[in-house]
């Protein structure tokens, strides 16, 4: 097909990632694993690698997030039309779900690097007349549902993305797994590294594992036990049936449920964390895998506010194909030029402030910055554990708050902590101005890594995987006030 062709003999790596962060107005993204998937394909557009993503097309997004009077957030779905920015590709190819073919199609989308390159991504969708109703919404919701709903799309991310590959015409080489919701693609190899039965003896391995861990690299993002995706093996039994001997399965995956991470480490020759620190929290959790570390990071181009490109291209010329160029920025690069190119998209954030919240941010007074998911141990509530101080603070040295983030839907806990922020707003107003921007996406990031003047990262150690966002403020010449975790 047109548009395709150019690219079937080049990938020989399949990146899979259950959400990638494509465009801000393409919704198939819900938060840092997605954009850091969208910097790596970015990343690789650039540098011209032989890579193919593979993701969910998710034509209702994560949630389009709303804020009521008290602070509470509400989801709505964030629909997008794929024909609108994709081409349908004409493969299909059906995976066994329930005792029952599923059909899964895709479309391709060109991702064009900021400075150049192209890289294919193809979208897998169920939303075909000849599945079920049921089936036909699998690829509606990213990380919607219940178990069994996320269960069927880690069938449909892994065992179809590695048929759908073949059936276009890709020879793939090597599997990256990011994160562990496309491990049953494991499986997929397992099955076509099977040995002819009339050479298997009794009591021999059946299928070929040094060769599909050979085929397989993965990345672990997660750093509590309790976010590994893990799934009873009575929804595994009732809804894979006998894709893989049940006995084979509990050895690679584990018990007393299928743990997706475990799969993947078993099945995968390299490993790795993102952080030192993730690395060694990594090891202690899974005792007896080799797991390296690989510390994340943010596509410069991407991340950087147009003054401040300005510069980067005006003194150092190349940088964001060779970023190591900016440790020259503070001797090329004058004071007041950064300067004045901080005001800019200070500007810039300060326009969508009003814009968007009705609230008029003073640019005489600094603006400090807290923007990434609603989870507890993020603590985006750390700055107001004593308001008093706050105040006091504040009285003789003035500062405002600009914060962003969605909590998952069933995250009670995140979405009291956006309630809690709204309420710590009112207690403050007229001491401190803080701000809640509705409906984070790519374009608030880029607005507040850029326009704040000081960077906060309040984790709870070691729960920090990597974080990128303070990477992207110092893109832009912003400092970070920081918890030592993570990448830090």
């Amino acid at each position: 097909m047109p548009g395709l062709d150019e690219f079937l003999h080049i990938p020989r790596i399949a990146y899979f990632s259950m959400e990638v962060a494509l465009r801000s107005d393409i919704p198939t993204y819900s938060g840092g694993l997605g954009v850091l998937a969208g910097d790596t394909v970015r990343t690789a557009a650039d540098l011209s690698l032989p890579l193919v993503a593979v993701t969910l097309v998710s034509r209702h997004g994560y949630f389009r997030q709303t804020i009521d009077a008290d602070g509470n957030q509400h989801e709505q779905p964030d629909p997008w039309e794929p024909a609108q920015n994709c081409k349908p590709l004409r493969a299909k190819v059906t995976v066994p779900i329930a005792g029952r073919d599923v059909w899964v199609g895709g479309w391709l989308y060109i991702l064009e690097a900021p400075r150049g390159g192209r890289q294919p991504v193809i979208l897998l969708d169920t939303d075909f007349p000849e599945n079920a109703p049921d089936d036909r919404r699998l690829t509606d919701v990213l990380y919607g549902g219940d178990e069994a709903y996320r269960f069927k799309q880690e069938i449909v991310l892994g065992i179809g993305g590695v048929r759908m590959l073949r059936a276009i015409g890709f020879e793939i080489e090597q599997y990256h797994l990011n994160e562990g919701h496309s491990a049953l693609l494991t499986l997929q190899l397992l099955r076509e590294q099977a040995y002819p039965s009339e050479d298997v003896r009794p009591g021999e391995a059946h299928y070929d594992v040094p060769r599909v861990r050979e085929l397989c690299n993965f990345t672990t993002h997660t750093p509590v036990e309790a976010g590994h995706d893990q799934f009873s093996w009575e929804l595994v039994g009732a809804t894979l049936g006998d894709f893989i001997e049940p006995e084979l399965m509990r050895k690679f995956a584990g018990e007393p449920r299928l743990n997706m991470t475990r799969l993947a480490l078993n099945l995968s020759d390299y490993v790795n964390g993102v952080a030192k620190r993730h690395a060694e929290v990594s090891r202690d959790m899974f005792p007896g895998y080799s797991v390296r570390a690989i510390t994340n990071g943010v596509h410069p181009s991407t991340w950087t506010a147009p003054g401040i490109a300005r510069l980067y291209d005006k003194y150092l010329p190349g940088w964001c194909r060779e970023p190591e160029l900016l440790v020259r920025a503070d001797a090329y690069i004058s004071d007041t030029e950064i300067w004045d190119a901080h005001i800019e998209a200070k500007q810039a954030l300060i326009d969508r402030v009003r814009h968007q919240c009705g609230v008029t941010l003073n640019p005489a007074v600094p603006i400090l910055g807290f923007a990434r998911r609603m989870t507890a141990y993020k603590r985006a509530d750390l700055l107001f554990s004593n308001l008093d101080r706050l105040k006091r603070i504040a009285a003789q040295w003035p500062f405002q708050i600009v914060l962003a983030g969605k909590a998952h839907p069933h995250d009670s806990t995140g979405k009291r902590l956006i309630a809690d922020l709204h309420r710590y707003a009112r207690e403050l107003a007229g001491r401190i101005t803080v701000v809640f921007v509705p409906n984070y996406d790519m374009e608030i990031a880029l607005d507040l890594v850029a326009g704040v003047d000081v960077w906060l990262n309040t984790p709870l150690r070691p729960l920090e995987a990597s974080g990128t966002s303070g990477m992207k403020a110092a893109m832009n010449g912003v400092p970070s006030l920081s918890v030592l975790d993570g990448w830090w």
